[in-house]
């Protein structure tokens, strides 16, 4: 195809994203129900993690914190706010479909191979980081901020506008996050990086990693910084060995 052609193209993939984007978030709109019911999980004391907590620790995790409503029009913008994203997160595979369908005639089948493996690869472990995230960093760090008091006489309302978005940009920054072994196995292909690079820059990288979970962090205490920085660090390392397996191999 011509320029023209490609732009033809590319406006016509556009326009079906859009469309299942909207179609996902009015289905994901018309089921409050179940859509809060997940959303709002982590809020509650019978959580599944909660739950495992107690059951290793041997002792009770009960916690109660009250969400409120500061504004009138609020709880309807977060229930368009998360169905939207909901939207996203469920008609994510067509839309990478749709991606690798646009640039795939331009590549050769090596090229396909690795990008195809890069795609696959990369929501995976998106969708890992965002499990990470809403089973063990956001409730650790609901609970343990949502029940911290300086003192009795001043108990603790959290908006629901915090709420939601502080679980949804964590969910998507942590879903980044984890693409690391994926962004640094393309890096190994293509020969900018190796894993000796990798274990000599290590004592940088834990600081680097440090300054990134301090930005990621939106709370800025040190329990969330430690429950986003350890599986940074260890994604760091699982990067090493996955370099060093490509570099093995080639």
């Amino acid at each position: 195809m011509d320029f023209w052609g490609h732009l033809e193209e590319l406006r016509g993939c556009l326009l079906k994203a859009l469309l299942a984007v909207a179609l996902c978030a009015v289905a994901a709109f018309c089921c409050k129900e179940w859509l809060f019911t997940i959303v709002m999980a982590p809020s509650s004391p019978h959580f599944v993690t909660y739950r495992l907590l107690a059951r290793l620790a041997g002792v009770s995790t009960y916690f109660h914190v009250d969400l409120f409503n500061p504004e009138l029009a609020q709880q309807f913008l977060v229930h368009m706010k998360v169905s939207l994203w909901m939207g996203l997160l469920l008609v994510s595979p067509y839309l990478l479909y749709l991606l690798f369908h646009f640039v795939a005639p331009g590549l050769y089948a090596h090229e396909r191979r690795y990008a195809l493996s890069a795609v696959g690869g990369g929501y995976v472990m998106f969708l890992m980081g965002v499990a990470l995230n809403y089973f063990v960093i956001f409730p650790l760090t609901f609970r343990f901020l949502g029940t911290y008091q300086v003192s009795p006489e001043v108990p603790n309302q959290i908006a629901l506008t915090s709420y939601v978005s502080m679980l949804l940009m964590l969910c998507f920054l942590m879903g980044v996050v984890f693409e690391l072994p994926v962004l640094c196995w393309l890096l190994a292909k293509i020969g900018l990086l190796k894993p000796d690079m990798m274990r000599q820059y290590r004592k940088h990288a834990v600081v680097a990693i440090l300054i990134l979970a301090a930005v990621i962090t939106p709370t800025g205490d040190a329990m969330t910084l430690s429950l986003v920085a350890l599986p940074i660090y260890l994604l760091y390392e699982i990067s090493i060995q996955v370099v060093r397996k490509t570099h093995s191999v080639t």
